[in-house]
């Protein structure tokens, strides 16, 4: 139990990803099946019977992992009540979050009984968009909009409509796919590709609009937006949503480009939905993120001042690298005096621990706390900004760089040195076991990380010393690029003060959105044809220079 409660706000967020990632992938189907697929399916031709089972199966794996996801979250947090509270698990089950999540299992599975059959008769249109609308309803009920004491309606209205928006535009492009690869003739394209961009249009609108009116009464102020970790994730989401949105004009005008001349090729537009699938996905985690972290308005004295967030900000140089003794930190240093009070008392025999892992209680930090944080993640920019000049020059062709297509290597010096400096209390350096060390939240994800980082680079070197020639394998740098920025997006520090909990977690926010461009412009190196690619092959080690760069540049004082 001692586990869930120290895991739980990381879980919670996943889960949440979960729910906000199928939720899109099941309304969005049904919306495209139902306005896209069958108003043209004589159109489309024979090659509709095969889109639409397609778009069936991916329906029915979206409700499966929803009905999953729901059950664990509700199973979490009704343990978690009766945990902490002693609230009976029949009472916990009868909450308000469990109720919602019932709703969304119950429909989930109407959703994939109705998918797995072949008619598509206009009873079960009906019952598809009358399920899509039970899902919406159920997310609005767990939303922030029905916590507030007034104003719950038409927030929900708000929210729901945001949820709707986001859902039939990221959740349709999959789906989109789908249908772009089943098809070989430009009429078929054509009809496909505006009726979804007419799709995506309206909905962005609807989400655009109902974001303004969240963002207006949920962060507040200006201060609210630059001074909290809610305002600086809605800044993420922007900055998130205008990529998405400079991909989806680009498709746009391949489908303009159809509607004059449909021999118009559409790998581009292909590949370009794919990165959208991928952004979308940090999109939904960022959500995830927000929906567990308490609106700006909400923290009225926990607001950052912009003097302080800038100063925290700007560049200082020269970096820390050099490492403050081990002892001079908090939690050796409570252990030394503990063992000191100990060995001089009645007590000798016994060991008092100055901190157990997933105690949840905290111990407040010493300036030697943040200058090893400090020196560890100036070390770690130095390695990203060592890889990313590598590639840089491996990428120049110049003479004499052959040997820089092992940069890849550089990461397992990276992985080694964030597994033993990351976290000192714990093992190697520290007394806290390596399973027990994972109780805790923070631990538990810089190890899920140092794993990335180990296998991103054995997969990426093999690439580029041609020892791994499979179609795949190049294909997992930029998917482990992904979930290291998707968990950027997630992570969270173990710090009691909510002032300096957001000034260091400011820094995951640029951080997490150059992770995402170098993932999808390698994507797109690799899915696009020369001269298309030649852009995102030179775009990607520059966003390596670039984290590496502002990781040197870190303070937490």
């Amino acid at each position: 139990m001692e586990l869930l409660f120290d895991l739980f706000g990381f879980l919670d967020v996943v889960l949440r990803l979960i729910a906000l990632a199928t939720q899109a992938l099941m309304i969005g189907g049904i919306a495209f099946i139902l306005l896209v697929v069958l108003p043209f399916r004589a159109e489309i031709g024979a090659e509709a019977d095969e889109i639409l089972r397609r778009c069936r199966m991916l329906l029915r794996w979206g409700a499966c992992i929803a009905v999953l996801g729901a059950v664990a979250y509700i199973i979490i947090n009704v343990l978690l009540l009766y945990g902490s509270a002693d609230v009976p698990i029949s009472q916990g089950l009868m909450a308000n979050f469990a109720l919602a999540e019932m709703v969304r299992i119950g429909a989930a599975i109407g959703v994939f009984i109705l998918a797995s059959s072949p008619s598509v008769g206009a009873g079960r249109r009906w019952a598809l968009a009358l399920l899509a609308a039970i899902l919406l309803i159920a997310a609005a009920v767990n939303s922030h909009s029905v916590s507030r004491m007034t104003g719950r309606v038409p927030m929900a209205f708000a929210d729901g409509i945001h949820q709707l928006g986001a859902s039939i535009w990221i959740g349709g492009i999959p789906y989109f796919i789908i249908a772009l690869a089943r098809t070989h003739n430009g009429i078929a394209w054509r009809r496909i590709g505006k009726r979804f961009s007419v799709m995506s249009m309206v909905s962005v609108a609807g989400l655009v609009l109902a974001g303004l009116v969240l963002a207006y009464v949920f962060v507040g102020s200006w201060q609210g937006l630059y001074g909290t970790s809610y305002g600086v994730m809605v800044i993420g989401k922007v900055a998130l949503l205008g990529i998405l949105l400079s991909l989806g004009f680009l498709n746009f005008r391949v489908v303009e480009r159809l509607r004059a001349d449909t021999s118009t090729p559409i790998l581009r537009m292909r590949r370009f939905a794919e990165v959208e699938v991928g952004i979308g996905l940090s999109v939904f985690a960022l959500a995830a993120s927000i929906t567990s972290s308490p609106p700006s308005i909400d923290q009225p004295f926990d607001q950052v001042p912009w003097s302080v967030t800038a100063s925290r900000m700007s560049p200082v140089w020269p970096p820390r690298l050099i490492s403050p003794a081990y002892d001079e930190m908090a939690i050796p240093a409570l252990q030394l005096k503990l063992d000191a009070e100990a060995k001089a008392g009645a007590n000798a025999e016994q060991h008092p621990r100055a901190y157990v892992p997933g105690t949840g209680v905290l111990v407040q930090r010493v300036p030697a706390d943040i200058a090893w944080s400090e020196y560890n993640h100036h070390w770690a920019g130095v390695f990203v900004l060592v890889i990313g000049i590598l590639a840089i020059l491996e990428h120049s062709g110049w003479r004499g760089t052959r040997w820089t297509r092992h940069w890849p290597l550089v990461f397992l010096g990276l992985a080694a040195f964030l597994f033993i400096r990351s976290d000192p209390e714990d093992w190697p350096l520290g007394p806290i076991g390596f399973w027990e060390s994972l109780k805790d939240a923070e631990p538990f994800q810089h190890k899920v990380i140092v794993l990335l980082v180990i296998v991103f680079g054995l997969f990426e070197w093999g690439v580029r010393t041609e020892r791994l020639k499979q179609p795949w394998a190049p294909l997992v740098f930029p998917i482990l690029t992904a979930i290291g920025g998707g968990m950027l997006l997630m992570h969270s520090h173990n710090i009691s003060d909510v002032k300096e909990q957001f000034l260091i977690e400011l820094t995951h926010i640029p951080l997490a959105l150059l992770a995402v461009g170098s993932a999808w412009s390698r994507w797109l190196e690799l899915r696009l044809l020369p001269p298309d690619n030649r852009v995102f092959r030179t775009i990607w080690p520059i966003t390596y220079v670039l984290i590496g760069l502002l990781l040197l540049n870190y303070r937490e004082a």
